[in-house]
């Protein structure tokens, strides 16, 4: 069961790892930081979390205890910063023309 957490998200964007890319005008909204069933806060940008195996690592932690989707974040996910998921959500986006003038054409005598 997750626990939902203050949302830290602004105009569709929300602080994460430098360079990764925007959601904006891709339909998929960002998603809050929530805490596992572990007790690991996911999705926070800060990586560390007091329950986390991470912080209490020892011999007798099974890695296989950080397996699933209960780990990643389905928005906040350095996986996003990957050339495949960037494309992803490139071609999810909303094509925009940032000087668009319905009745004028700006181009004219451009070229």
């Amino acid at each position: 069961m997750k626990k939902k957490l203050d949302n830290p998200i602004l105009s569709d964007t929300q602080p994460h790892q430098i360079n990764a890319p925007s959601f904006k005008n891709t339909g998929i909204q960002p998603e809050a930081p929530f805490v596992n069933d572990y007790g690991v806060v996911i999705g926070d940008s800060k990586y560390a979390s007091d329950n986390s195996p991470l912080e209490n690592w020892s011999e007798d932690t099974d890695p296989e205890i950080m397996a699933g989707d209960e780990w990643v974040h389905p928005t906040n996910d350095i996986g996003w910063n990957s050339t495949e998921n960037r494309e992803l959500l490139e071609a999810k986006r909303d094509p925009e023309a940032p000087f668009f003038h319905p009745d004028k054409d700006v181009s004219i005598e451009t070229d």
